[in-house]
């Protein structure tokens, strides 16, 4: 976890989802995947700059596709944030980090 990002598998999607303390941003995503390549760096500097308040995490969907299967996950990447260890939103595609932000807002605590 040195870029803060994640590495989710079938055996452990299920309790780290549920047991964690901040919405957890979930990026399924594929080795051969071109947009999955491009929004990387992107959710690497979010990880970095959200650290205690986001939490990034991927899946990558040909190793685990129980779980995308189990999701509904139908092209990549999708994004989704799950909070108290429920999927709250789901996106599809690549964003730019300025757009990505803004899509998981709502999940961020406004600082004081």
């Amino acid at each position: 976890m040195a870029d803060g990002i994640i590495t989710l598998t079938s055996a452990n999607f299920d309790e780290t989802v549920k047991s964690a303390t901040t919405p957890i941003v979930v990026d399924f995503w594929a080795e051969w995947c071109g947009p999955c390549k491009a929004i990387a760096p992107v959710l690497t500097e979010i990880a970095k700059e959200q650290a205690g308040v986001v939490t990034i995490a991927k899946l990558n969907v040909d190793d685990h596709g129980d779980i995308a299967q189990r999701f509904g996950v139908m092209s990549i990447p999708t994004l989704m944030v799950f909070n108290n260890g429920e999927m709250k939103k789901k996106m599809v595609g690549a964003k730019g980090k300025t757009q990505l932000l803004a899509e998981i807002a709502e999940f961020i605590p406004k600082k004081s």
